[in-house]
């Protein structure tokens, strides 16, 4: 999907490369949190930037409440590595 939880029993999730180009997951109350992997190819294999509901944003890290709550994440990935998630 694009993400992982780096260390069990912490609700924070590491963004990496995603492997499908659009993931939903369904949620209670008719919910969902929907992944977006825009420009996905085999060559397209850095991110470019990631946005949660519009919002850009610069580290490469999310909670697990921003799923609860239901959204879309969008990632761009790009063919050239960026400087998107460093020194952040």
């Amino acid at each position: 999907m694009g993400f992982y939880q780096p260390c069990p029993g912490k609700p924070i999730y590491s963004i990496g490369r995603p492997a499908f180009d659009k993931v939903e997951i369904r949620l209670p109350e008719r919910k969902t949190f929907t992944i977006i992997a825009k420009n996905n190819t085999k060559t397209n294999k850095y991110i470019k930037n990631v946005t949660l509901n519009g919002q850009p944003l610069t580290t490469p890290f999310f909670e697990h409440t921003d799923i609860a709550t239901g959204g879309i994440m969008e990632i761009t990935m790009s063919d050239k590595p960026t400087k998107w998630g460093k020194n952040n």
